[in-house]
């Protein structure tokens, strides 16, 4: 079995904290983590899921992924990169895969991080006011924060049609950092629960490497 935790949210949603408070207190030998930018030239020569199989956790591991698929539903649509009529046929394909990774058992975990309007403009100033942070602000994010409306409409369908048994969507209110991260760490949680997850046997006799280690003891 494996899990994967799905990151979505506007620019300064808290994707990148998120994955630092929540993720971070993981043992990291067990995380497998990816962030998705724009695709890279060889990632444009291949279907939209391409980039994402690869990036997929093996099995016995936690994978996070911060963006994902959806910003081929989501960006794709809202700055028009392709044409309505392949963007429309993303939802099916996207749920087809998602069906398949379930019944592979993965468990998937997807959460909105949902910021307000007021919430996004405070942490962009923020940004812009404070030199350390410069390095998270990009120009573009005043561009895409213009159509807020356009992206909420993404988002209302993109969760509406690609919430399914198999793999739910879970709106999170993002506003106040410390509840964002108790929900994600709670939805883990109860992911983990359900998978009914133990410690794996020894491979090798207890009983007698007890006895093997205590023979060979020096005594003082």
């Amino acid at each position: 079995r494996r899990v994967l935790l799905v990151l979505q949210a506007m620019d300064s949603g808290g994707k990148d904290g998120t994955v630092k408070r929540v993720a971070g207190a993981m043992n990291p030998l067990g995380l497998h983590l990816r962030s998705f930018g724009p695709p890279t030239p060889e990632e444009l020569r291949h279907d939209f899921l391409w980039r994402i199989r690869r990036a997929l956790p093996p099995p016995g591991y936690v994978g996070v992924f911060n963006r994902s698929h959806y910003e081929d539903v989501l960006v794709a649509r809202v700055e028009s990169l392709v044409p309505e009529s392949i963007w429309q046929a993303r939802y099916d394909e996207i749920n087809a895969f998602e069906r398949e990774q379930a019944e592979a058992g993965v468990a998937l975990v997807k959460v909105f991080l949902h910021i307000s309007y007021a919430e996004q403009g405070r942490r962009l100033l923020e940004r812009l006011d404070e030199p350390r942070k410069h390095w998270k602000y990009d120009p573009s994010d005043v561009d895409a924060r213009a159509r807020w409306d356009d992206y909420q409409a993404a988002y209302a369908e993109a969760l509406g049609r690609c919430g399914t048994d198999a793999a739910p969507w879970y709106v999170v209110p993002a506003d106040r950092k410390w509840y964002r991260d108790w929900a994600v760490a709670h939805l883990l949680r109860e992911t983990f629960d359900t998978l009914d997850l133990g410690y794996p046997p020894a491979g090798f006799d207890v009983r007698r490497e007890r006895e093997r280690l205590l023979g060979s003891e020096r005594t003082a």
